[in-house]
């Protein structure tokens, strides 16, 4: 492997790991502020021992992403100094945003909920967790911004004497058709992901401990907030992919594998082949119609193949090879779009199951909702991997190609060193993660009191 190819491993896997807790965090803090708020209103002691029952697994989440993030932001340096310099007077303005507003609003009004217990006013410790949701929210939001302007560049001008992009409209920046509707479908995919674990963890206590009814109200909660997530991701995805289609349509072909144009073009959910060395997979199960409707919004709507895509890139570019991963982009599209009907089904099950007043009584759907917890996140990750795989070649859609941004004074083998220790530090990470998480999702509630008996409530104290 040359040093791109090594290089794109590294961020790959850091970038993926680290998305597994994103999700979480910004669908678990809105959960958690909502916890809160039913306590706030109510007074009654479940809401606020639920509330920090699962404000634990928030925190144990919020820790292991924090470090996460923070190897990309010198990936950028070191891998990728070529890149950096050529998007940096257009990627400072947002990555300054969300580290300088988002990130610090955040981790601030954390650290006063963490410690704000029987010391804040309850109407500012109440606000506290609310900030924290926002400000997760609006970090994904400037990440995401930037992310979209490699997708799709817009709001830039090109620097004669330097050649490179200088931003020249915010208002563009935040108002990019891929950006809008690609962050939309993040926070809902992060609400689902949430309710969820939340789901499962609620699921897991009715089924396994004595005293575990009081995770009825959670378990409603994780369904109520699900049902309407979870559908609402799915027609956002939807028209996703017909924006995308319009700005990047090689990415929408690739992930059908339609190797020549087609009208009207049939769905095909599942085959055999279609990689770059056959062109004409098996197509075990067609859906007619459903092709030109997920990637143009109409009936009998036209989709490009990609050898015409292919040839027309050749002659706007230059000779190269541009069709992205085919393997990669139709399965992983595949992937997301069935967990994420299996997860609408499961939330519509548990509706159906809360209407009757059933929910408690139905081991086979805790059971299920228990081990549903894993299908977010392999959702999420085929999701990353279908919007990141899909524009290569490019870093910057039509602007500079992935083999143009790598750092040149960084080895081979200094990547691959490099690589073995971030795997073997996250694999680390990772087994201390789900040791913390499945440590206190199993805990019982009588652990989760906030004040030890014959203290007075009033009296701040930190316990290390």
């Amino acid at each position: 492997m040359d040093p791109t190819d090594l290089a794109r491993i590294q961020f790959a896997t850091t970038t993926i790991y680290h998305f597994v807790f994103v999700p979480v965090t910004i669908g678990l803090a809105f959960l958690v502020a909502v916890l809160h708020t039913k306590w706030y209103r109510s007074g009654k002691d479940d809401h606020k021992r639920l509330t920090r029952f699962f404000g634990h697994l928030l925190l144990i989440n919020i820790a292991v992403g924090v470090v996460t993030g923070l190897v990309q932001e010198f990936q950028f340096g070191m891998n990728w100094s070529a890149y950096s310099r050529f998007v940096g007077d257009v990627f400072g303005a947002p990555l300054a945003m969300e580290g300088l507003a988002a990130f610090f609003l955040e981790s601030t009004f954390l650290g006063l909920w963490v410690f704000g217990w029987n010391v804040l006013p309850r109407r500012v410790h109440l606000a506290t967790i609310w900030l924290v949701a926002v400000g997760a929210s609006l970090s994904a939001a400037f990440i995401m911004a930037a992310n979209s302007w490699m997708q799709h560049p817009v709001g830039y001008t090109i620097n004669a004497e330097t050649g490179r992009p200088e931003l020249s409209s915010i208002g563009d920046l935040f108002t990019n058709p891929v950006f809008v509707w690609g962050y939309i479908h993040v926070l809902l995919a992060s609400l689902v992901t949430g309710a969820v674990l939340m789901l499962a963890v609620s699921a897991w206590q009715l089924r396994r401990r004595a005293d575990g009814g009081i995770f009825r109200g959670s378990a409603k909660l994780a369904i109520i907030a699900l049902v309407p997530a979870s559908i609402l991701a799915l027609g956002v995805g939807s028209h996703l992919g017909v924006v995308e289609a319009e700005y990047q349509p090689m990415k929408i072909s690739a992930a059908e594998a339609q190797w020549e144009t087609c009208q009207p073009c049939s769905f095909s959910l599942f085959q055999i082949g279609g990689g770059r060395n056959d062109e004409t997979p098996t197509q075990l199960i067609e859906v007619p119609h459903l092709l030109s409707v997920l990637a143009t919004g109409t009936w009998d709507g036209e989709v490009e193949g990609l050898n015409e895509l292919q040839a027309a890139d050749v002659q706007r570019y230059g000779p190269g090879e541009y069709v992205p991963n085919v393997f990669v982009q139709y399965w992983s599209m595949r992937v997301m779009a069935y967990l994420g009907s299996l997860t609408t089904l499961l939330a519509l099950w548990g509706a159906w199951l809360l209407y009757r007043r059933k929910l408690t009584q139905s081991r086979v759907f805790l059971a299920v909702a228990t081990w549903a917890v894993l299908a977010p996140f392999v959702m999420n990750t085929a999701g990353w991997m279908l919007t990141e795989n899909g524009r290569q070649p490019w870093l910057v859609q039509g602007l500079m190609k992935t083999a143009d941004g790598v750092s040149s004074s960084v080895s081979t083998t200094e990547l691959a060193i490099s690589i073995a220790v971030l795997v073997i530090v996250y694999v680390l990470l990772g087994i201390v993660y789900g040791f913390l998480m499945l440590r206190y999702a199993r805990r019982g509630l009588e652990l989760e009191h906030a004040e030890e008996p014959g203290r007075d409530p009033r009296t701040p104290a930190i316990t290390y």
